[in-house]
């Protein structure tokens, strides 16, 4: 895993992306997977994450406003992880 995450950061690096653009991509995408393996159920997600479901909901919604979401994303902010 590692030498795939330093040749990531080679090719991000040479495409000029920033660090704060790479690291709320990152998050965003860690994020939407773990809720997929979580079945969208916030309470679960977030115990597995490490963080409280209400600083997941709020990122969720902050990624919510800044683009269209995906179907599974979209419905586990709606109900609030149920």
């Amino acid at each position: 895993m590692r030498a795939r995450l330093e040749s990531l950061v080679e090719e991000m690096l040479d495409g000029r992306i920033l660090l704060a653009e790479a690291m709320n991509e990152f998050e965003k995408l860690y994020i939407k997977r773990a809720l997929a393996r979580n079945k969208d159920h916030f309470v679960k997600t977030a115990e597995a994450l490490g963080i409280h479901r209400n600083t997941l909901s709020k990122r969720v919604a902050s990624y919510q406003k800044h683009e269209r979401p995906s179907k599974p994303l979209a419905r586990a902010a709606k109900v609030g992880g149920r």
